[in-house]
């Protein structure tokens, strides 16, 4: 869809020379796109959406790289990919998101150059994390951040450490995994993200036993439906009434999809792409696969109709829709969609735990 407002604010992201012009930009944005959530369908809304954050983003590690430079660090000594995990890794985004993110770089070609590089790159993080925190994206509460040394490495030590984690597994070394299975290069050189992708899978082939050891992590969440068609709403406090859709009905898809996706080596982050894929692979039929993708759009759609907030300069979502949404229609959508995922997680057990 040709929005001519949108594409003048992304031009104005790419010509912004501080963080405060991109910080009203970002404002301005996301005024834009609210109104614009009714006149698209959902799969372009969420393209063009996260086609804005990626811009932002991107500028803001090129903020980054010129303060470097300022500071007489220079430009990166050896090449680097930004990496996005979570919702920006698969290019889910909502109009509200937090920073999930680490960093990749080459090895220097001298290994006594190794620390003052890692110095480079750590210093590089803490700047781009600390940039996005003024354009309103608050680091994750998990710290999967680049400014954390475990999401910073060199692509040496990254090998190293996903050989650590496909082979000597744990709930929290799975949980790892899981996240670096939805990255994605948001900039710098493609190079050193893809290794790093590439290796996660030869890694896992070498281990295919790690498929079953990941599927405790990808059950935690069950959908909010029960056998007679209820839906699980929030009992009480301020979301009483509400339903849980990121960890009730998005999040338990997201999961049973990446797992699907991971035993198949499709390597692309996106849930709808995956989706796509595994249909193409005959790992779903096309009348699953046709399922699986329709009640995917519907949780995406929600998702933008769940309660946020601009709080302490950052905008937040607390992934709840509230009661007063939920209509007799929606209801009824919610129902089937959930039954599918529910119908989805089923399949997935079986799959990952050879009992196919």
């Amino acid at each position: 869809m040709n929005d001519p407002v949108r594409a003048k604010l992304l031009a104005r992201i790419e010509a912004a020379n501080d963080a405060a012009a991109l910080r009203g930009l970002r404002d301005d944005i996301h005024a834009h796109m609210e109104t614009q959530l009714s006149a698209q369908p959902i799969e372009a809304f969420n393209t063009e959406l996260n086609e804005v954050h990626d811009a932002i983003i991107r500028r803001a590690i090129a903020f980054s790289e010129a303060r470097m430079a300022r500071l007489g660090h220079g430009p990166p000594p050896v090449p680097y990919a930004y990496l996005l995990f979570g919702s920006g890794g698969r290019g889910e985004q909502t109009l509200t998101s937090d920073q999930d993110s680490g960093l990749v770089y080459e090895d220097p070609p001298d290994a006594s150059r190794l620390e003052a590089v890692a110095d480079y790159f750590g210093e590089f993080a803490r700047s781009v994390v600390a940039t996005l925190q003024e354009l309103g994206y608050p680091p994750c509460e998990g710290e999967v951040v680049s400014a954390n040394p475990l999401w910073c490495q060199s692509l040496s030590a990254w090998k190293a450490k996903l050989d650590l984690w496909i082979g000597e597994p744990d709930w929290e070394r799975v949980r790892y995994l899981l996240i670096v299975a939805d990255s994605r290069v948001i900039a710098g050189a493609a190079g050193p993200g893809e290794a790093l992708k590439a290796h996660f899978y030869a890694s896992k082939a070498l281990h295919p036993e790690i498929v079953e050891r990941m599927l405790n992590n990808t059950m935690r969440h069950k959908a909010l439906v029960g056998v007679f068609g209820q839906l699980f709403k929030e009992h009480y406090g301020e979301d009483a009434g509400s339903l849980d859709l990121k960890y009730g009905a998005y999040i338990p898809m997201v999961n049973a999809v990446r797992l699907l996706a991971i035993q198949a080596d499709v390597v692309r982050p996106s849930t709808l792409a995956r989706i796509g894929e595994l249909t193409r692979a005959g790992v779903f039929s096309d009348e699953d696969g046709g399922a699986y993708a329709e009640a995917f759009r519907l949780f995406l759609r929600l998702r933008l109709m769940t309660t946020s907030k601009l709080e302490g300069g950052y905008y937040t979502n607390n992934g709840k829709l509230s009661g007063a949404l939920l209509t007799k229609e929606l209801i009824e959508e919610l129902k089937t969609g959930l039954r599918v995922v529910k119908k989805l997680q089923k399949y997935v057990r079986r799959r990952a735990s050879g009992r196919f």
